[in-house]
């Protein structure tokens, strides 16, 4: 990750997460299930914003990115964040269900791709064992 990481907070959890969906219902449950964790979350609306946000010099340790959005989508938002050297952890989240479309947004650098909606323990399944009590 590029510099700034917080990980000797002591006490606190730092893990961070950005929630990436255009629709304000997706982003307040991901919210919602993030802050039960304890991690750190920040919203943004498109892949624009996402990819923004890592050019002014914002890190995430977990990246959560909706497939289909409008402005940029998450398939070309996560190739472009790979391409200037994103090493967060970064989760496709779509309500497709078809192996093809999938794969295809895994081809765009993904970690994993699971299907909408997100539960406790989907996203427990991506923290370090450290994280998941």
């Amino acid at each position: 990750m590029a510099g700034g990481e917080e990980n000797n907070t002591g006490g606190k959890n730092s893990f961070s997460v950005l929630v990436v969906d255009d629709d304000t219902v997706i982003r307040m449950v991901h919210r919602r299930l993030m802050t039960g964790l304890g991690l750190k979350v920040q919203e943004a609306k498109n892949g624009k914003e996402a990819v923004d946000l890592h050019i002014n010099g914002a890190s995430f340790d977990l990246i959560l990115m909706d497939m289909e959005m409008p402005i940029m989508n998450g398939p070309t938002a996560t190739r472009e964040l790979r391409a200037i050297g994103v090493k967060s952890i970064i989760v496709g989240v779509t309500s497709h269900t078809s192996e093809s479309i999938h794969k295809d947004f895994m081809e765009a650098g993904l970690n994993h791709c699971v299907a909408k909606p997100m539960t406790i323990a989907k996203i427990a399944s991506f923290l370090p064992k450290s994280n998941n009590n």
